[in-house]
């Protein structure tokens, strides 16, 4: 049996510590890390409600 020599972090070479890293990086999958908050409905509003409304008040 060919048992792999354990080898500490900082003493393996760029390639072999960035080989790891990867392995070790996971994906995100369906989730967005993004920060979501949901729209205050009772903050003041500074756009127009309809686009195009202004041209009527002028």
């Amino acid at each position: 049996m060919n048992k792999i020599k354990f080898i500490s972090y900082e003493k393996l070479s760029k390639k072999a510590q960035r080989e790891l890293n990867k392995q070790k990086r996971s994906d995100w999958g369906a989730v967005r890390p993004v920060t979501r908050i949901e729209k205050n409905p009772k903050a003041y509003k500074r756009h127009a409600k309809h686009k195009g409304s202004e041209k009527f008040y002028a």
